[in-house]
């Protein structure tokens, strides 16, 4: 049995399987909903049912609350379709979108730039051509059938001069993958990675004023965006908020300040939150999302695009949209949600 998903105001259509995840069934077909972490942890992936009925397979509360559920909201990425539906979801690739493949990776760089920050540069076959839009992620596939996500932090040109991705990883002790990248692994040992996924990508078809908003490692799919910008010539106002608990957080500051010496219409702002005296710390302190709304409190005419820790993101999204007259489906967003959070 299967049933046609409709997807509005675009008008895509695909069917899904009896029992197939709708998020799947889209992405299978080439219909690229708004997503995350595919796990029912972030609300990337909430919309609006119009009509049909859905099933939802296990969440977490804060990424789909039951209020939410009864006000007829959905999550793409663990409910199945009971019947024929039509969903409200404003951000949906055009058609055409990259195809999502798993191909070997070897290492070609391990970079430890604090000493929980690693930069892990991967070389691609030299055979194959991986296409993705700067700011979407990769999942490495580990042994046991476990997946782990990160954001490619190197804009797409960049293959031009080397099949190569550049992926930040944050060692969290414990961590099934993290643990392996800080202790044993080494140059030219092989992983595989399939991709490319997610829909944080930057919309070239406005000329809004963008503000980029990253806590910690989110800074990587960020960074991506700001090279493809410069690439292209985008000359849209930006500004980038960046934080941390401490200066090390900001682990390419200097990266960021030099790319704004050479781009008039881009303003960093470093935000540091637990900042202490021997810091010698003379920037900007507290939480980063909140900077914005000191500098920018009327957001009604921007696009937010914000990346980091789950608890930034959905702050973010909150405040920007309830208190600073940000349109809702102007806020991409990546929440890093991690096997901890997922669990």
């Amino acid at each position: 049995m299967t049933f046609q998903i409709t997807i509005e105001p675009s008008g895509r259509t695909f069917e899904a399987q009896d029992g197939e995840v709708l998020l799947a069934a889209g992405i299978r077909q080439g219909i690229g909903m708004p997503y995350g972490c595919k796990d029912g942890a972030c609300g990337s992936c909430k919309c609006k049912l119009v009509s049909g009925q859905v099933s939802h397979g296990p969440h977490q509360a804060k990424a789909l609350s039951p209020e939410e559920e009864a006000a007829g909201h959905v999550l793409t990425c663990c409910a199945t379709a009971q019947s024929d539906v039509v969903l409200e979801s404003r951000q949906v690739t055009a058609e055409g979108a990259f195809p999502i493949k798993k191909i070997p990776v070897r290492v070609s760089g391990l970079e430890k730039r604090t000493p929980d920050v690693m930069v892990l540069k991967l070389q691609l076959p030299a055979t194959d051509t991986f296409r993705y839009h700067a700011g979407q992620y990769v999942d490495f596939l580990l042994r046991d059938g476990a997946k782990r996500s990160y954001s490619m932090a190197n804009a797409p040109h960049t293959q031009a001069e080397s099949p190569s991705l550049q992926v930040h990883i944050r060692h969290m002790p414990g961590g099934l993958f993290t643990d392996q990248v800080f202790s044993t692994l080494k140059e030219k040992d092989i992983l595989r990675i399939e991709g490319p996924h997610g829909s944080f990508y930057l919309r070239e078809d406005s000329d809004k004023p963008i503000v980029l908003l990253a806590s910690g490692t989110g800074f990587a799919p960020i960074k991506a965006i700001i090279e493809h910008m410069q690439h292209k010539g985008i000359t849209r106002p930006m500004s980038l908020y960046w934080g941390g608990r401490r200066p090390a957080d900001l682990y390419m500051n200097d990266w960021v300040v030099a790319q704004a010496a050479n781009m008039p219409q881009f303003h960093y702002v470093p935000v540091l939150s637990d900042a202490l005296p021997e810091d010698a710390w003379t920037g900007r302190t507290g939480f980063v999302h909140q900077a914005v709304l000191q500098d920018l409190p009327d957001l009604s005419g921007h696009e937010v695009y914000a990346c980091g820790a789950p608890i930034v993101v959905d702050s973010a999204r909150r405040d920007y949209v309830q208190s600073a007259g940000l349109p809702a489906e102007a806020f991409f967003a990546d929440s890093f949600t991690s096997a901890a959070d997922q669990a």
